[in-house]
């Protein structure tokens, strides 16, 4: 995999300058260049805070260009933080309360739907 052109490609993607970039990752503009130009290969540590700072994380980095993903949000990567620090017991049991609650969110769009078209309230307008 050529790690400099992968970089131009998702920082391309997600708009990004390279000033930008390094400005995110708490990096010197000159790292970004000379990675992408293939005249440095940057170390896990750098590569993690370019990931971070594009939204994305190394696995999104180093998947298929084909590939489609998308940028984490603030919240999203905050979570995945937090979870780092959770004991194997913790993980399977957030990840059934995450199961849940998507059976849940799945369950009730219907019948929420229903209900907006069947409430007699409305919503009084803002002043």
């Amino acid at each position: 995999m050529n790690i400099g052109k992968r970089l131009r490609e998702i920082r391309q993607q997600v708009q990004l300058s390279g000033n930008a970039l390094a400005k995110r990752a708490g990096v010197a503009q000159s790292t970004i260049s000379e990675i992408e130009s293939q005249k440095v290969i940057p170390s896990i540590r750098v590569l993690e805070k370019l990931c971070r700072a594009l939204g994305i994380t190394l696995a999104d980095f180093f998947a298929p260009t084909a590939q489609k993903y998308a940028p984490l949000t603030p919240e999203q990567r905050t979570l995945l933080n937090t979870i780092k620090h959770l004991s194997p017991e913790q993980l399977a049991v957030l990840q059934l309360v995450a199961d849940a609650l998507l059976r849940q969110s799945t369950n009730k769009k219907d019948a929420v739907q229903v209900a907006e078209k069947k409430t007699p309230y409305r919503t009084p307008p803002k002043k």
